[in-house]
């Protein structure tokens, strides 16, 4: 997760006067306010990092502490080298968005309140371990599953704890000597003046030690690529776009450490026989022109697989619909029909016999031709 740059989500350069930060924070808290925004999920986060960066910089003192962070390049790593959802790398004098995770910003003050809304994450008050990341997924979904609501098995790539050295980032038999980096604490600082921030030390990844040999699995991280299978439950009516959140089945923050959530966003394929309205269900059936004229039976298919008897009466016309009660799609509480929508064809070609039939009864009908 990448650090927040307050300006850049407001808009405004980092010389803007308070009144041009409060207009700018009006215009679009109204722009993005979630009552305004009821079918768009993404407005409510938005909403929210609006209001975190209007809460500090239109705080005089909050904006004085932010703009110094900014000007010791406490966020450059972080702006340079966003991580990937469960990514966590060391080096670099500046932080990463991964070695955000181990920091406890509580002893900071005032400036810890800064630091966790921009790194979204690292300790909470209380020595409490933060979650991981969150983990986000497109999952394609049946048309009748999404339609119908069912369960459907997904795979996803995650970052877990190495199998073989369950962590450690060492080798099986592997020795282990103190960090020389941060000398055995898990953590390195920096900063200038009195200002000072602690982070995870990149060289031993915050263990404090060091193997005499790297895992040969995940070449000393500690963490490997793995994937994952889960159910995941469809409600029904889903529609392509529709989100659910899955609470701790995303990344951890660490190995062994506590899992972020997992938020899936369907896309549901289309049908070649059904089409959805609403919370109705729509298929096209053809009929000649025979069964349009003289009416007929036909026996429809259903969304749940079953067959209807649908009575077509003499003199139908295309594009004519006939319901079908209830089965449609159910939801909160309410249930569509299914709309079978009529259409005639007509012969590419006619024999001789057939055509002076035809013109026998166009004649006999009063039908030009």
């Amino acid at each position: 997760m990448a650090a927040k740059d307050f300006y850049q989500v407001l808009g405004v350069s980092d010389s803007a006067s308070q009144d041009e930060i409060k207009k700018a924070y009006r215009k679009l808290a109204k722009q993005y306010h979630p009552d305004a925004n009821p079918s768009n999920t993404g407005a409510a986060e938005r909403f929210k990092e609006i209001s975190e960066a209007h809460s500090t910089l239109s705080d005089p003192e909050k904006r004085k502490q932010y703009d110094q962070m900014r000007r010791y390049g406490a966020f450059d790593g972080l702006r340079q080298r966003p991580a990937s959802a469960g990514a966590r790398r060391g080096g670099g004098p500046g932080m990463g968005a991964e070695d955000a995770q181990g920091f406890d910003f509580g002893d900071l003050g005032g400036l810890g309140d800064i630091f966790s809304s921009m790194f979204g994450r690292g300790r909470r008050s209380g020595g409490e371990e933060a979650e991981g990341d969150t983990l986000e997924a497109v999952v394609e979904v049946p048309f009748r599953v999404a339609m119908m609501g069912g369960k459907i098995p997904v795979t996803l790539p995650v970052t877990e704890t190495c199998p073989t050295c369950s962590g450690s980032g060492g080798a099986p038999g592997a020795t282990f000597s103190t960090c020389p980096e941060c000398q055995g604490r898990g953590t390195i600082s920096f900063g200038q003046g009195s200002f000072a921030v602690s982070r995870p030390c990149p060289q031993c990844r915050g263990r404090g030690k060091i193997p005499s040999e790297k895992c040969l699995t995940c070449r000393g991280a500690g963490e490997a690529r793995a994937e994952r299978k889960i159910v995941i439950t469809v409600p029904s009516g889903t529609e392509t776009g529709s989100r659910v959140l899955l609470r701790g089945q995303g990344q951890p923050s660490r190995p062994g450490g506590a899992s972020g959530d997992l938020v899936i966003t369907f896309q549901v394929q289309p049908d070649r026989f059904f089409r959805r309205e609403g919370l109705d269900i729509v298929a096209d059936v053809p009929i000649n022109l025979a069964q349009a004229t003289l009416g007929t039976r036909l026996r429809v298919r259903t969304l749940d697989g079953k067959k209807v008897l649908l009575r077509i009466p003499p003199g139908t016309q295309p594009g004519r619909k006939f319901r079908i009660k209830g089965q449609g799609i159910e939801k909160n509480g309410r249930k569509g029909d299914q709309l079978v929508g009529i259409q005639v064809t007509v012969p590419d070609k006619l024999t001789p016999e057939q055509e002076d039939l035809m013109k026998k009864f166009a004649e006999s009908a009063g039908l030009p031709h």
